[in-house]
């Protein structure tokens, strides 16, 4: 029997990242009981809520501040992470709660430079590369984000067993940008995380939102990479022929946010543009039902959650056509150039006056969302750790 580590770290703040840890989780829990065992590592306890209805052995890891402020000087001093390796486990208290559980594999759900840091087996996801694909924008290309990024990257591919990526496109990226051997890369596509399954519309929902009859919608945070000024320009290119179009945004306050305000205001557009702020995860459904589409300019790939969910929730969907996007919505989407102020204005346009076309595409992702859910993701998942596991053992 192999036994299966699970770390999670991160916060519910985290987004689409602790969406993800949740994903796994699930999957960890549908492993077969006769073939593995799973034990879940946290760091923190927001997860006890969560892991209530597991029936999984569960173990608290320790950050250890002084471990950690050491870890960091050490990169930081750029010493030999092998150096590190083997030092760590004599005082670090994070490294020797992984190391006592005596996993045949841990998987880091996140891009985790603990994956690398201590001497465990571990299967890794890197999310994207964005950061050396999409160098212009600061919140992944800058300096210091580079440098630090394109660190952990090298040190993931040098260490880990396994390395998950979104898409085949991920797969190839991960290839030519740290020579991986292909057979170390595992493509697991994202699914829509759970809360998109909810069917009934949360209570005063109308109340506190608000809604016109009729939006376009586009959950993003707003960071530059997510091109919410494109898409506001195509809003304004639009009303002179569409005096009824909306678009809600929602995401926090931060970041980019300033910017595009001002941008709605500058075009006269603070009637059309609804900003809602933080959504909670139990609302997101019924935005989607409502939303007439969902329209997605963002920069950033190779794949992205939101076309996910709204494929559940029947919501006609118009994305970038870059990087990994097409693999992932097939014919269940129409395609721009997040460049091109026109193209997205055109496929705004199509689907605002286009009832067949929506009815079509809703139908579609409907059926993309069912041949690939959490179902399929636990049997990829099983198919990976498997195939790891067994390479391992024969290697001993």
């Amino acid at each position: 029997m192999k036994k299966i580590g699970l770390f999670l770290d991160s916060r519910p703040s985290g987004g689409g990242t602790f969406q993800y840890n949740q994903i796994m989780l699930d999957a960890l829990d549908a492993l077969p009981a006769g073939k593995f065992s799973v034990v879940i590592g946290y760091t923190s306890a927001h997860w006890l809520e969560y892991m209530k209805a597991y029936d999984l052995k569960t173990v608290f890891i320790p950050s250890g501040f002084w471990g950690r402020a050491l870890g960091l000087g050490w990169t930081l001093l750029g010493l030999p992470i092998s150096w590190w390796r083997k030092i760590c486990p004599f005082f670090h208290p994070m490294a020797k709660a992984l190391m006592r559980q005596q996993c045949d594999l841990w998987i880091f759900p996140a891009h985790d430079l603990r994956s690398y840091q201590f001497p465990v087996p571990a299967l890794v996801s890197i999310h994207d590369l964005m950061f050396r694909y999409e160098r212009r924008f600061p919140e992944s290309g800058s300096g210091w984000e580079y440098l630090n990024r394109e660190r952990s990257c090298r040190n993931i591919s040098r260490w880990s067993e396994g390395v998950l990526v979104d898409s085949e496109t991920g797969r190839q990226q991960m290839a030519e940008s740290y020579h991986l051997e292909m057979d170390r890369i595992h493509v697991l596509p994202y699914i829509a995380p759970k809360y998109m399954r909810q069917g009934k519309k949360p209570p005063d929902f109308d109340s506190r939102y608000c809604l016109p009859a009729k939006f376009i919608f586009y959950p993003a945070q707003f960071w530059e990479h997510k091109n919410h000024k494109k898409l506001i320009m195509a809003l304004s290119y639009l009303k002179g022929s569409f005096p009824d179009l909306k678009l809600v945004l929602c995401g926090a306050k931060q970041n980019a946010y300033q910017s595009v305000e001002k941008l709605v205001q500058e075009l006269n557009l603070t009637d059309d543009v609804l900003f809602l702020g933080y959504v909670p995860d139990a609302d997101m459904p019924e935005l989607y039902r409502r939303a007439r589409a969902l329209i997605m300019p963002t920069y950033y790939g190779p794949t992205n959650i939101p076309p996910l969910e709204a494929f559940v929730a029947g919501c006609p969907v118009a994305i970038s056509g870059i990087y990994g996007m097409t693999e992932q919505v097939g014919d269940a989407a129409l395609l721009f150039n997040p460049d091109s102020v026109e193209e997205i204005s055109d496929c705004i346009r199509r689907l605002w006056i286009d009832d067949k076309l929506c009815a079509e595409l809703a139908e579609r992702g409907k059926r993309r969302a069912l041949n690939w859910d959490q179902k399929q993701f636990n049997e990829r998942l099983r198919e990976i750790v498997t195939e790891i596991t067994d390479q391992e053992s024969s290697k001993k």
